[in-house]
């Protein structure tokens, strides 16, 4: 059995390598969530440069497919606070702007409430400061062009706003 879920934790190149590593992913996959096409020149396909503006809505998003027998959701969401501050608002690293911001973005409806508790516990230990990291469906998703694909693999001197010793 396999299972799907879309992660933004600012630059998706990062994001990508480390949850590569992971055991019980099985792929993947870095793309665009949840934008607005109608920003879009062609709105079936956006393009780096356009989401590189900040205007059209869409995040920098790792599709992730895995394996829940070897690792369930609630292990997701917690390698995914290991590697993003879930307070700032549009930006993680030294990147800024709307297609930086963490999100964690569900197809199946049941995970919306696994998605809400654990963010609920993360808040403890952040408080008082607000968690700003979104919890919606998958509104639409686009994977991002092949240079992006795996890119730290492709690029090992390559950006990354995650520290390299959590990889």
């Amino acid at each position: 059995m396999k299972k799907e879920i879309y992660l933004a934790g600012g630059c998706f190149w990062g994001v990508e390598k480390f949850f590569a590593k992971i055991e019980g992913i099985t792929a993947t996959e870095v793309g665009y969530a949840n934008g607005n096409p109608q920003t879009l020149k062609d709105p079936q396909n956006p393009t780096y440069e356009e989401v590189y503006t900040g205007t059209t809505g869409y995040a920098e998003t790792v599709k992730l497919t895995y394996n829940p027998a070897q690792i369930n959701l609630p292990a997701l969401l917690q390698n995914l606070y290991k590697i993003i501050d879930p307070t700032l608002k549009d930006a993680q690293g030294g990147d800024t702007g709307s297609q930086y911001r963490t999100g964690i973005y569900f197809t199946d409806p049941s995970e919306a409430a696994i998605i809400t508790e654990s963010l609920q516990e993360l808040q403890k230990q952040y408080h008082p400061k607000p968690i700003v990291t979104e919890n919606l469906p998958l509104k639409n998703y686009h994977k991002a062009e092949e240079y992006h694909q795996k890119y730290l693999d492709k690029n090992p001197s390559g950006y990354c706003h995650i520290p390299l010793d959590k990889f």
